[in-house]
């Protein structure tokens, strides 16, 4: 009886650890970053389709798979952007869109990064499914997925059903390893 006792509280601690907003999504950490086939809407690449994995290359980078925009979305990226380079001088943020509606995106998002001033941080349009590119492993009930990569690995792949500026200290040390540091 005792023992029981004892797995409920270590069950009880269990979900207090583990943050009920994170889900499983995203490629698996240390396998190779897929393809991410974009447009462009804001940024160096402005108005181009490529790939922005290629692009990228060894760079550290944060990819942030959106799949619903509201404002506690908007603040994460906002701060994401503000932090990301006191990490890795070289990082990156790409904003990607998962979207049907791809030409009304690619004109919203001008607007968005226009409102948001932005300065680490590109905003593209994810020219694959809704439901996420192929190798992306995105998880339909995560509103964002975040994937940190450097050195064309996966170093950090988290979901969330819910996001806001707090959940950016705990992804910048994801950033500080994939920097090396």
């Amino acid at each position: 009886m005792r023992s029981l006792h004892s797995i409920g509280w270590l069950a009880a601690i269990l979900v207090i650890a583990i943050p009920a907003w994170a889900v499983p999504s995203g490629p698996p950490v240390g396998e190779k970053v897929p393809a991410l086939r974009v447009f462009a809407a804001t940024g160096p690449q402005k108005d181009k389709e490529f790939d922005y994995v290629a692009e990228r290359g060894d760079r550290v980078t944060v990819y942030v798979l959106i799949s619903a925009w509201d404002r506690p979305v908007a603040r994460f990226l906002k701060t994401l952007d503000g932090a990301v380079k006191g990490e890795s001088a070289t990082a990156e943020v790409v904003g990607t869109w998962l979207t049907d509606d791809k030409e009304q995106t690619k004109t919203y998002l001008p607007r968005a990064q226009q409102s948001l001033r932005m300065e680490n941080t590109s905003l593209v349009v994810s020219l694959g499914d809704k439901t996420g590119p192929d190798g992306w492993n995105v998880n339909p009930n995560a509103r964002v997925t975040v994937v940190v990569a450097a050195r064309s690995k996966v170093v950090e792949s988290t979901g969330y059903d819910s996001i806001n500026e707090t959940d950016v200290r705990e992804l910048l040390q994801a950033v500080k390893k994939a920097a090396g540091g």
